[in-house]
């Protein structure tokens, strides 16, 4: 494809070009996995090493406790990773109507939100099955940046200080992010011993000290000493599942998401609506093309809530939901001049942080790990610095496919995301934010797909975000006339300044070339303290 280069947008970062890249959403990962293929590790490598770094380097969106999705491209084919845990053993319904009544979900934070993290299995599945350097090598950056300490950047603090209210009083926080008795300021160093001892101990037992070793023990102390259920059997009983991800064509190419129990079908739902439309003939930022969008998305997340949970659990099957009629049923629905509030159809017949990385050898990957909300459950086990993920809080507790039970993974937000054309590597990329992503995923690729526009042109371009209902936040400098006509239709809109989690934000890679010359396009978004970085 052709892009064209020319930003409309105000931007700060202009695309990487390199036949090694490696974007993140803060600065020393990026270099992490550079370093690691510097050191003649491949894409895989370049990527547990960066993620590794970013438990450290961006705690508020991640830990040594969260969950974990993949998609990659070896040279030869695709693969997917679900990293993702399940529920404890002890948790059933009437384990929480017995503690909190007639809630419909676990709570928020707090150990009854923990479900076993994924992330450090997924990074030693990973390893075993494509890496080329010893596992250990790959945690020494992250090991290095927790002992010696990193200067805190811009936008990591902004949501350190931000959360520090909510989270400050929870088992072990305060102990782990609050140093000073408060957030660290912009600049200040930030240091992590106790999650420099469990990378180390991670590293010299290839993970075997996570899950049933000395973390694993120690977390189900903790949990024990803080009203929690989890315990070191769950964690020896999680394993990473090889998955085959499944696919939508739009434009020519296709979009590769991970099936459930993750949301990434809504995207390849929404494509398949916006399909019946020819997107082409509207201005990018006009308010007829933004109005398609919107509402494909809410068509799609209306499926997405209603159906979507673990497999084996679900009611119907993605074949159903991706059905091509059934699509073009859904996308009849849409009034060009009315914002709507759509239900569920009937399909049957009869904090995240995301990282990419690609080397010269044409290995691309797409990653993904988060602790949910934030700083997740805001427990933080304190020996090892494990600070454990909120997963828990997308399980119902209403009879349902998504109703909790013991060793079932609930509902989950997280989805890398990988772009082909005639079976070839194009695009390995993310977008991070909750329901953002998703959402994320399908308007960077309308702009690059039917509109030409660069990974990097894409990524800066103003965003908006559906929340429920005809709800929508709206990015600041999206066009002002836009914004107005949608309203006019029905869209309630508020325009906002905080693009962390309510705008999302991107890293993507794009492959130039041709399959004997490798080499890439790599942004960044600038939502982030992030960075595209290659050689």
């Amino acid at each position: 494809m052709k892009f064209d280069f020319k930003n409309p947008y105000a931007s700060t970062r202009i695309p990487v070009l390199a036949r090694n890249v490696c974007s993140t959403s803060h600065p020393l990962a990026a270099q992490a996995g550079l370093r690691m293929m510097w050191k003649g590790g491949n894409a895989v490598d370049a990527a547990i090493a960066a993620a590794a770094a970013m438990t450290i380097c961006e705690p508020v969106s991640n830990g040594l406790g969260s969950d974990a999705f993949a998609i990659l491209w070896d040279g030869k084919e695709l693969h997917g990773l679900n990293s993702s845990g399940p529920a404890p053993a002890s948790w059933t319904p009437a384990y929480f109507q017995k503690k909190y009544g007639n809630d419909v979900k676990p709570p928020k934070r707090g150990f009854d939100s923990v479900t076993v993290p994924g992330a450090v299995g997924a990074w030693v599945a990973l390893s075993e099955k494509f890496g080329k350097l010893p596992f250990a090598d790959l945690l020494e950056p992250a090991i290095e940046i927790a002992e010696r300490g990193y200067l805190l950047p811009v936008v990591v603090q902004q949501k350190w200080a931000d959360a520090t209210p909510e989270f400050g009083k929870l088992p072990g926080f305060s102990e782990s992010f609050l140093p000073w008795g408060r957030a660290p300021e912009v600049g200040e160093l930030f240091q992590f011993k106790a999650a420099a001892r469990a990378l180390r101990a991670i590293a010299q037992s290839k993970g075997e000290a996570f899950y049933r070793g000395e973390i694993a023990q120690a977390v189900e102390q903790f949990s024990a000493a803080n009203g929690g259920t989890i315990t070191a059997q769950d964690f020896a009983s999680f394993k990473p599942e090889w998955v085959k991800p499944i696919g939508r064509d739009y434009r020519g190419y296709t979009l590769h998401e991970i099936p459930p129990n993750g949301q990434g079908i809504a995207a390849l739902m929404a494509l398949g609506i916006l399909e019946q439309f020819d997107l082409t003939g509207l201005p990018v930022d006009g308010p007829d093309a933004q109005h398609l969008q919107i509402e494909a998305m809410k068509l799609a997340f209306a499926d997405t809530y209603k159906y979507v949970a673990e497999r084996k659990a679900m009611e119907v099957t993605t074949e159903q939901m991706l059905d091509d009629a059934y699509l073009k049923g859904r996308a009849r629905l849409i009034d060009m001049k009315k914002a709507q509030d759509f239900g569920a159809g009937n399909p049957v017949k009869g904090g995240t942080i995301y990282l990419t990385a690609a080397d010269e050898n044409g290995m691309m990957i797409s990653f993904i790990q988060s602790n949910y909300m934030g700083f997740g459950s805001g427990c933080v086990e304190p020996t090892f610095g494990i600070s454990l993920q909120n997963r828990g809080h997308g399980f119902s507790l209403e009879p349902g496919p998504n109703q909790v039970a013991p060793g079932k993974r609930p509902f989950h937000t997280i989805i890398p995301a990988f772009l082909t054309q005639g079976g070839q590597p194009v695009m390995s990329f993310g977008v991070m934010g909750g329901n953002m992503q998703p959402q994320g995923h399908m308007q960077t690729l309308v702009r690059m797909l039917d509109y030409k526009q660069s990974p990097q042109v894409a990524c800066d371009a103003p965003r908006w975000r559906f929340n429920a209902g005809l709800s929508l936040n709206v990015e600041q400098q999206m066009n002002k006339a836009t914004v107005q006509e949608l309203g006019q239709r029905g869209h309630q809109m508020e325009v906002i300044r905080d693009s962390y989690q309510d705008f999302g934000a991107g890293q993507f890679i794009w492959r130039a070339g041709n399959p004997k010359v490798e080499g890439y396009i790599a942004a960044s978004d600038a939502r982030r303290d992030g960075l595209a970085a290659g050689f």
